[in-house]
């Protein structure tokens, strides 16, 4: 599993903005992309940093989103955002995730 991590930060009072672009027009797009497994969103406590973690099956759907769909991503939370956001991406050693989602599929 690998994890695509968006770091961020939002404009002044941009968090429910953001929280409403992320769940209607982000989290769609997403569950569209092969490989795609789930998406956590962090907002620091001072309401303005935020980290994005997309989880995908193997690196080469994480890079696919990466080249394809990101740009998308990009400039649909552009009105709500400052600059660029930071992009890593992450072989996940360690999750719960997954089992959780399984044990609840059950």
């Amino acid at each position: 599993m690998f994890a695509h991590k968006l770091s961020m930060y939002l404009k002044n009072d941009g968090a429910l903005a953001f929280k409403h672009k992320i769940e209607a027009d982000i989290i769609p797009l997403l569950r569209q992309q092969e490989g795609f497994l789930e998406e956590i969103t962090f907002l620091y406590l001072n309401g303005r940093e935020v980290h994005a973690f997309s989880l995908w099956e193997t690196a080469e759907h994480a890079e696919a989103y990466n080249r394809g769909t990101y740009p998308e991503v990009v400039r649909m939370l552009a009105s709500v955002i400052e600059g660029r956001p930071l992009v890593r991406t992450y072989e996940v050693l360690n999750s719960t995730i997954c089992n959780t989602v399984a044990a609840v599929s059950v």
